[in-house]
């Protein structure tokens, strides 16, 4: 398989097979294009997801190796049991989006800078808009102190970033947000990449051939209607 570097054109929103990504560095697949809802769908509906920083062209990536979590291999230790009997939380989703995605650019930005830029920003915001792009928070006495965000439109979760603003919030978040996808029979968690983090809370690492079996295989899963309706879930630790 050639692997080459694609320009993509501003007038239609397909990619290349992703398999053409190069391998150095590795998964970066196109530059260009734009941000569009259009373009964002169809990215991730094929693997492909766009990671840049501010300055850069945008770029669009299917990493070799893959990072998922599924459901049913998602991690709770008992230390995180006993932190939610002894501090409670609310969990909603689709009720502040906005306020997840800017708390998610200043997290990364204040550690280590962040590719969460204004455009990225917005493009998501559009996103959420259209019904394909959700977040889910978590809520101590009125106050968000963690959650997180990402895209779905079949049997999968793309996540794109989390944050927390107190101890364990965006574990709490995660666990919340697998028990949901079960409720819903959904397929797995896309975490994009290997992350120490979320090894920890059960992710595992697929070659890329893997993993874009598994998404097509997703693929034909209907989110049901009211699944993304901003809510409260209730009881949604047991």
């Amino acid at each position: 398989m050639t692997k080459q570097l694609y320009q993509l054109s501003n007038s239609h929103f397909e990619f290349p097979n992703p398999t053409h990504a190069l391998d150095d560095p590795d998964g970066l697949l196109a530059v260009g294009g734009c941000l569009s809802i259009e373009r964002l769908k169809n990215a991730y509906i094929h693997g492909i997801f766009p990671w840049f920083s501010e300055y850069e062209p945008i770029m669009w990536w299917s990493p070799s190796m893959r990072g998922i979590i599924e459901l049913n291999e998602f991690h709770v230790s008992r230390s995180l049991r006993k932190h939610l009997k002894k501090h409670p939380v609310k969990v909603t989703i689709n009720t502040a989006f906005n306020d997840v995605i800017e708390a998610c650019q200043q997290q990364r930005q204040d550690i280590e800078g962040t590719w969460i830029t204004s455009e990225m920003i917005n493009a998501y915001q559009q996103a959420h808009l259209a019904g394909v792009a959700h977040s889910l928070e978590i809520w101590i006495d009125d106050e968000l102190v963690g959650g997180l965000y990402g895209m779905m439109q079949n049997g999968v979760f793309c996540g794109e970033s989390m944050f927390h603003h107190q101890t364990n919030c965006s574990k709490l978040a995660m666990w919340a947000l697998v028990n949901w996808l079960k409720r819903h029979n959904a397929h797995f968690i896309d975490c994009q990449l290997e992350n120490p983090y979320l090894l920890s809370l059960g992710q595992k690492v697929l070659p890329r051939s893997e993993f874009l079996t598994k998404l097509k295989q997703a693929s034909s899963f209907k989110i049901p209607p009211t699944m993304w309706q901003a809510q409260e879930l209730i009881a949604i630790y047991d």
